[in-house]
């Protein structure tokens, strides 16, 4: 059963079934505690709840205690659409969609996700029931994105509108099924990015301040560099003979002119070529006030409660389908912040990644079977050098390069010897990254598009930059079919996982292809082979029946740095 959701005042708001055929020809229900309606019918229907964005709903819900297990977020879902009928970037909230509908102007979306801006940027390189046919069942703004969550007093029928129309162009496609199953992960994702963002990464701020304490110095007054910063600034300064700020790269580049180095730029990678005293506490300094600018004291202030890290997580906000984050950074944790991460008294932390995820993807979406076997074993890499007869290194350059369009070095030889033993494989990439440079649109294997070519792109290519900006672009719709069905794994078994796991166990860190549950402490093994159970269906649901396996290294921690 699907039931649209429009939310109200004082925490009430209006319910729809939309029936079989999810047509919405069901009259509305207007309930004064949206929460404990959704609990009662959660707990007799298992309904799928339609909504017009999970942002602008959920994270209430979740605070008056309830949780859902199934959605269909109609903006993540428009977004998905209009990117597979090459509309990418147009407005995607759910008014939007009803103005495309009926032929009104089309109101701007508001909360443009990071990523979604400037589309041709590589940014690919920086359970109740579940079953392919119904989709997957079983967050992260500070205030709901406006445009989403209130198109007037007639909203439920908008949701329900618009939900019929997502329907039928879902059907439209090439193949329905798997669409549905890229909506259904989609809007699973948003689930679990709001749950993980309302429970919070277990994080001891006794143990982050002792960190920072024994990098930096104790906490300074407000506007001054902690004392260790100040120590390696007046190093940095004394090495150039006369005060030079390190956090102005204008400054740092003409202190090393004046000392006869010319250098680009003031990345680490270049000052580590240079030899210079000035070298060694400017990149020391560098790395600690990076710590402090976005781990530091400050950071801890807005983004700890209660020993708890909540992150705001932007489901789809990187054009491959990889996550990013509004605010909170935590998909950029550093490693030694690592050891802040801390289970409760008699909880424990369940981390898992996969094993050499997207080499494991080519192989089941080129149906190769030379490298699906390589795929059936725990070390890709090392089945791939017993059959190249080589180094377990130099098949791991050969099939990187394939993916990523590497030509330079070794990588040439081994790309040779990679496309003579497994044609289907290479021949898969080879094919996207022609499509790109032809301007041509490339799908992941559940659907998801890339953006279109840009104007500034088709002027290059018809200019002396042509080839060039071809090959950018292949490379880029190379790694695009890849790597967006590696998400796609990955947000299936995130959602699959989310089901299966029993209470009190809750997720509380994703990214990428990894995951973090905290549970009980006698919970730990049953977690751990949830983990096993939950990439195995994952598997089954995108590749049906194949030979490539795609382990998950499940451990039981007490603190995340010991995961590694």
């Amino acid at each position: 059963m699907y039931v649209a959701v429009a939310p109200g005042e004082h925490g009430g708001g209006t319910l729809r079934p939309l029936g079989a055929d999810r047509d919405g020809t069901a009259g509305p229900r207007m309930v004064t505690d949206l929460a404990a309606a959704v609990r009662e019918l959660e707990a007799a229907e298992a309904p799928r709840w339609v909504w017009a964005d999970t942002r602008a709903v959920y994270p209430a819900l979740l605070a008056a205690g309830a949780r859902v297990g199934r959605c269909h977020d109609l903006a993540l879902t428009e977004a998905l659409l209009l990117g597979y009928e090459g509309r990418y970037g147009e407005p995607r909230s759910a008014r939007a969609a009803y103005a495309r509908l009926h032929g009104l102007p089309v109101p701007p979306d508001e909360d443009v996700p990071p990523g979604r801006d400037d589309p041709a940027q590589a940014a690919l390189f920086d359970l109740r029931a579940l079953d392919a046919s119904a989709g997957i069942g079983g967050t992260a703004r500070r205030a709901p994105p406006s445009g989403t969550a209130g198109p007037g007093p007639a909203e439920i029928d908008l949701v329900a509108e618009v939900h019929a129309d997502q329907e039928r162009r879902i059907a439209a496609t090439a193949d329905p099924r798997r669409f549905r199953l890229l909506v259904a992960a989609e809007s699973a994702a948003a689930l679990a990015a709001a749950e993980m963002a309302h429970e919070g990464m277990p994080w001891r701020r006794d143990v982050h301040d002792a960190l920072l304490t024994e990098l930096l110095g104790p906490r300074p007054p407000h506007g001054l560099r902690p004392a260790r910063l100040q120590a390696l600034a007046d190093e940095v300064s004394a090495a150039f003979g006369r005060p030079v700020n390190p956090d102005s790269p204008q400054q740092i580049l003409r202190a090393f002119r004046a000392h006869g180095i010319e250098i680009p730029s003031t990345r680490s990678q270049v000052l580590r070529q240079i030899d210079h005293p000035a070298v060694a506490p400017l990149l020391a300094y560098k790395e600690l006030a990076r710590l402090h600018s976005f781990h530091g004291w400050a950071w801890a202030d807005q983004w700890v409660r209660g020993d708890r890290f909540h992150p705001e997580y932007v489901v789809g906000g990187v054009v491959s389908g990889r996550w990013a984050t509004s605010g909170g950074g935590a998909l950029q944790i550093p490693k030694a912040l690592r050891r802040v991460v801390v289970a409760d008294a008699g909880w424990t932390l369940v981390v898992a990644d996969a094993a050499q995820l997207e080499p494991r993807v080519l192989a089941a979406i080129s149906g190769d079977r030379g490298l699906a076997r390589a795929a059936g074993e725990t070390d890709l890499y090392a089945a791939l050098a017993r059959d190249f007869g080589g180094a377990r290194e130099s098949a791991k350059i050969a099939l990187l390069s394939a993916m990523y369009g590497g030509a330079s070095g070794d990588a040439v030889r081994l790309l040779g010897v990679l496309r003579r033993r497994f044609p289907q494989a290479y021949g898969y990439v080879e094919e996207a990254a022609r499509a790109g440079e032809e301007g041509r649109l490339v799908r992941s294997w559940l659907g998801r598009t890339c953006p279109p070519p840009s104007r500034r792109w088709r002027e290059l290519v018809a200019g002396p930059e042509g080839a060039r900006a071809a090959r950018d672009r292949g490379r880029f719709t190379r790694n695009f079919v890849v790597q967006a069905t590696a998400a796609e794994w990955a947000l299936t078994l995130l959602a699959v996982l989310r089901g299966l796991l029993p209470d009190p166990a809750r997720l509380v860190f994703f990214q990428h292809d990894e995951v973090m549950v905290h549970c009980p402490a006698e919970q730990a093994g049953e977690v751990a082979a949830l983990v096993e159970r939950a990439a195995e269906r994952a598997t089954r649901l995108l590749f049906g029946d194949t030979p490539v396996r795609f382990p998950m290294r499940a451990v039981a921690v007490a603190c995340y740095a010991d995961a590694k």
